[in-house]
C-alpha cells in the first residue's frame, strides 16, 4: 500500500510539474500572439495576394524546426510536427487573409492600406479576425513544438489563404487546398478551426453539433420576355413583372415548404438588372441572390422547388426563366462524435460553465470543405471586452476584438491537440 501511495504521489508530482510548465509557456507564449496579430492587422493582404503574410508564417515555423511547404493554394503556408511517437494525424487550420474594407478606428496598428478591388478604391482589413486566428495558430505551433515529446501521432499546421472567396476567374481557398493534397501525406484523421466573435465575451467557447454554419450558394436567374412600348403592355412580356413573382413565390419555399423546427434557411434575392428607360419594358431581366441552408436534405429540396417555380411561374405568365447555382461554401458541419470527444478539453480551458451551446448561424465558412472529407469540429471563441454590450459586427470599419481572448484560443487548441493524440 505504501508502494501504491508513493507511485501515485510521484505520478501527481510529475502532472503538476508538467502543468507548471505549459502555464509559464502560455504566459510567455500570449505578448507574442499579441505582436504578431497586430503586425498582421496593420499589414492585411486581400485573398489569393496573402503574400507577405505568408512569408511572415514560414519564416516563424521554419525557426520552430518544423517541415514548412510554401506556395500551397497560392500563398498557403503548411507545416508538420511529429510527436515522439506515431499516432493519429491531427490538422489545424487558420485562414489568413483581409477584406476590402476601411478601416475606421484610432488603434495604434490600425490598417492604412489601400488597393483596387473590382475596380473600386477601397482600404484593406482585418475586419473578420483572421489576423487573429494566425496569430493563435502561429502560438500553438510553438508551444506543440516545445512539447513534442509528450505528442503521440502528427500535427499539421494549415494556413489558408481566400477564405472570404478568390477574385472572380480564379481558385483558391479550402477547395484549392485540398485540390493540392493538404489532407494527405500524412492523411488527416480529423480537423478542427475557431473562429474569433467580436460579440461574444472573452473567456467562452461556442460551439454547435451538427450544421454550424450554412452552406452558401449563388443564384442567378435569367428572365426573358418580348420587348415592347411602356404604354402598350399587351403587346409584349413584361420580365421585371414575371421577376416580381417569382421572388414572391420563391420565399413560400421558405415559410411554407421547408420544415424551419429542424433547421433555418434563407433565400434572398440581392440584385435585380433590367431595363433602360422609363417607357420600355424590356426584353430581359437577371436576378442574383443567395441561399442559405443548413441541412442537406433541406438544401436539395430548396434548390429542387427553385429550379421548378422559376421556370413554370416564367411559363405561366408568357415568357422563359432559367436558374444556376454556385456553391460557395458547404455546410460547416460538426461531427456529433468528434464534438463529443473534444468538449471536455475545451472545457479544462475556460471551465465548463464557459463552454456554451449555440445556435446555428446563416454566415458561411469553406472550412466545411475539409469537414465534407474528414471529421471536424469548428468552434467559436470569444473576442468581446465583458460588460461590453454593443459590439461591432464582423465585415464592418468599426470591427474590433480584445486581445485578451487571444490566449484563450491557443490553450484551446493545443488542449485538443494533446487530448486527441494521447487519448
Amino acid at each position: 500500500m505504501k508502494y501504491l501511495l508513493l507511485v501515485f504521489s510521484s505520478i501527481l508530482t510529475f502532472i503538476t510539474h508538467a502543468q507548471s510548465n505549459l502555464d509559464k509557456q502560455f504566459e510567455e507564449i500570449e505578448s507574442k500572439v499579441i505582436e504578431w496579430r497586430r503586425h498582421f492587422h496593420e499589414y492585411p493582404e486581400l485573398s489569393n495576394r496573402e503574400f507577405k503574410t505568408a512569408e511572415k508564417i514560414a519564416e516563424h515555423l521554419k525557426s520552430l524546426g518544423l517541415e514548412v511547404q510554401t506556395g500551397v493554394a497560392h500563398t498557403g503556408v503548411v507545416a508538420i510536427l511529429k510527436g515522439r511517437l506515431p499516432g493519429k494525424v491531427i490538422a489545424l487550420r487558420a485562414d489568413i487573409d483581409g477584406l476590402p474594407v476601411t478601416e475606421r478606428n484610432n488603434l495604434p496598428f490600425k490598417s492604412e492600406v489601400k488597393t483596387t478591388f473590382l475596380n473600386t478604391e477601397t482600404g484593406v482589413m482585418h475586419a473578420c479576425g483572421h489576423d487573429t486566428h494566425t496569430a493563435i495558430l502561429m502560438g500553438v505551433a510553438e508551444i506543440l513544438t516545445k512539447n513534442k515529446d509528450k505528442i503521440k501521432g502528427t500535427v499539421k499546421f494549415i494556413f489558408q489563404p481566400a477564405e472570404e472567396g478568390p477574385l472572380p476567374g480564379e481558385e483558391g481557398g479550402a477547395k484549392l487546398m485540398i485540390k493540392e493534397g493538404v489532407l494527405d501525406n500524412p492523411k488527416v484523421d480529423a480537423i478542427f478551426g475557431l473562429h474569433i466573435r467580436s460579440n461574444y465575451e472573452v473567456g467562452t467557447i461556442h460551439y454547435k453539433k451538427g450544421g454550424v454554419m450554412a452552406s452558401v450558394e449563388r443564384f442567378v436567374i435569367n428572365v426573358t420576355g418580348k420587348q415592347t412600348h411602356g404604354g402598350r403592355p399587351w403587346q409584349g412580356v413584361d420580365p421585371i413583372l414575371i421577376s416580381a413573382k417569382i421572388i414572391d413565390g420563391l420565399q413560400t419555399i421558405i415559410s411554407r415548404e421547408s420544415k424551419l423546427v429542424n433547421e433555418a434557411a434563407v433565400i434572398t434575392v440581392g440584385k435585380i438588372t433590367s431595363g433602360t428607360r422609363f417607357n420600355i419594358i424590356p426584353e430581359t431581366a437577371e436576378l442574383i441572390g443567395t441561399v442559405r441552408t443548413l441541412d442537406p436534405e433541406m438544401k436539395a429540396h430548396i434548390q429542387k422547388r427553385m429550379t421548378e417555380m422559376v421556370t413554370t411561374l416564367a411559363k405561366a405568365y408568357g415568357g422563359e426563366a432559367t436558374i444556376s447555382f454556385q456553391n460557395n461554401t458547404a455546410i460547416t458541419y460538426n461531427d456529433f462524435d468528434l464534438v463529443d470527444k473534444i468538449l471536455p478539453s475545451l472545457q479544462k480551458v475556460v471551465g465548463t460553465e464557459n463552454v456554451r451551446l449555440r445556435k446555428a448561424t446563416t454566415g458561411g465558412e469553406d472550412f466545411s470543405y475539409y469537414q465534407e472529407l474528414v471529421p471536424g469540429f469548428f468552434f467559436f471563441l470569444g473576442g468581446m471586452t465583458p460588460g461590453n454590450t454593443d459590439a461591432f459586427p464582423h465585415h464592418t470599419p468599426d470591427f474590433f476584438i480584445d486581445e485578451s481572448g487571444l490566449i484563450f484560443g491557443v490553450k484551446a487548441l493545443t488542449q485538443i491537440t494533446f487530448d486527441y493524440l494521447n487519448n
